[in-house]
């Protein structure tokens, strides 16, 4: 039985140990060789510009992270963009979580429990990748664990005998959060039945359940508006692919996990506040919710439920405090020693795939490099496409890379035309202007990640490229494709 007294002597700031280990996991190369694929493309052009002109192109696109744009706007104009203030938010996010999962577990389990939570969190592969991701699926986290820890510290005060309330101010706090995390990201509401299940398994009395429905009203209410004006901007996710028996493989293997850890915990009752009746809750709901919908509309991608790994990672620490309760009574003094070689364990075996997301190639392009390749082969007065016209983002991160080039398919800029790629042309101004160039760059997908040519403009490039240009050189670098045409002479 898990119980707080099988741990060390008491440690006030335990959650700074997994809170700076984590942080060291996300610096340790941080900057993936100088690279930034296009998700996170998308990030740096929008925070660059003016507040007025990201509002302006919310309307149009992109609603659903209207706050992370606006956020990471006010850190690039306080100290400039960059990979590292493009990332480290999420690094920052993932440590927070991972000191409030810290706190979860020793208050449920003991200091092992909560320990061996925290370190645990910053392994897991899926947040390794976002821990290093300029995009807002660490910050929810991060917030989804803050609400967390105080439903838990709530439901502690709430379930105490004698005549001890909640006080207001942390439900408050608690309803604000989830906001903020809807805000980010409205599939973090997810987070909220959660919450609810955990509440039902724990026989939460009335005072702890009415303000927990007005905080869970409160929020879900003012992130109302932004899921039903994001339901217009629906084709962004129009790629996502319909959901499949295999890419439920993913959520099997961690309920399995989770499973485990439920099995080991073994409270005292069914009814008691413990690492099963909050961790597994906050992993199995989010994962199954999602497939839910999947069902209904294919959201299928697990960074959109990201946070559920907190959930993950308190039963992995019922697991390593399983293990130290095993050993204590055969080695009582290595039993001490066990969970930092189990965690140094793990990060030897998941080195490998550690080193691969700390990779450009853990992406699918690389906006940086093509734009280097650009700069070295584009010359003055050469003319520059882009198929399809989402890679113009190769300009909009790096536009010293296109002086001198001529964007001869665009009609309106992203920011003129609240967009993210521009507006441009109709095919017949494209066909007549590429017509007039001696020399045309083209920067697209590389081969093995292009997807087929299906808007008309792209169609018209590419026929007038094959008809009356010849390639002169083509160069690959991590997923994008930079090629020089030339004009055929014509014999008179």
């Amino acid at each position: 039985m898990t119980s707080p007294t099988d741990a060390p002597p008491r440690c006030p700031y335990l959650w700074l140990i997994p809170g700076v280990w984590t942080v060291a996991l996300g610096l340790w190369g941080l900057s993936r060789q100088g690279s930034v694929w296009r998700d996170e493309a998308a990030t740096w052009q929008v925070a660059t510009r003016s507040a007025a002109d990201i509002v302006c192109m919310l309307q149009n696109v992109d609603v659903v992270h209207g706050l992370y744009y606006l956020l990471m706007h006010g850190l690039f104009a306080c100290f400039g963009p960059g990979t590292m203030v493009l990332r480290l938010p999420s690094v920052l996010g993932i440590a927070v979580a991972a000191g409030c999962v810290t706190v979860i577990g020793r208050r449920l389990a003991g200091t092992w429990a909560g320990l061996g939570a925290g370190l645990a969190l910053g392994l897991l592969p899926a947040v390794q990748f976002y821990l290093q991701e300029g995009r807002p699926y660490a910050l929810v986290a991060a917030g989804a664990a803050v609400a967390t820890l105080l439903l838990v510290g709530l439901l502690q005060e709430g379930q105490q005998d004698g005549k001890a309330r909640p006080r207001r101010l942390r439900w408050v706090a608690y309803g604000g959060t989830v906001l903020v995390c809807g805000l980010l990201n409205w599939l973090s509401l997810l987070l909220l039945p959660a919450h609810l299940l955990t509440l039902l398994l724990t026989r939460a009395p009335r005072r702890v359940w009415l303000p927990w429905a007005a905080a869970s009203a409160a929020a879900t209410a003012g992130v109302l508006p932004l899921i039903l004006f994001s339901r217009g901007q629906s084709d962004q996710v129009s790629w996502i692919p319909p959901l499949t028996w295999h890419m439920m493989i993913g959520p099997a293997i961690l309920l399995a996990i989770g499973g485990l850890g439920a099995l080991l915990d073994r409270p005292r009752t069914a009814t008691r506040l413990s690492l099963t009746t909050v961790g597994l809750p906050l992993l199995a709901v989010p994962q199954l919710g999602l497939i839910g919908l999947s069902l209904v509309q294919p959201l299928f991608l697990d960074r959109y439920v990201l946070f559920s790994m907190l959930g993950l990672a308190l039963l992995i620490g019922s697991i390593l405090a399983a293990a130290v309760r095993a050993a204590r009574p055969r080695f009582p003094k290595g039993a001490r020693r066990l969970l930092p070689v189990l965690i140094a364990v793990a990060m030897v075996l998941l080195l490998p795939q550690s080193l691969a997301k700390r990779s450009p190639a853990s992406r699918v392009d690389d906006v940086l490099a093509v734009a280097s390749e650009v700069r070295r082969l584009g010359g003055p007065g050469d003319a520059v496409l882009y198929i399809p016209a989402a890679r113009r983002d190769t300009r909009l991160v790096s536009p010293d890379a296109f002086t001198g080039l001529r964007d001869i398919a665009l009609l309106r800029s992203p920011e003129e035309s609240g967009t993210l790629k521009g507006v441009e042309a109709s095919a017949e101004r494209i066909r007549a202007a590429m017509l007039a160039q001696r020399r045309i760059l083209l920067v697209t997908d590389a081969r093995e990640v292009a997807r087929p040519v299906t808007a008309e403009r792209d169609r018209v490039k590419l026929s007038v490229l094959k008809e009356h240009f010849t390639p002169v050189t083509d160069e690959q670098v991590r997923g994008r494709r930079v090629t020089v045409y030339e004009r055929i002479a014509r014999p008179r």
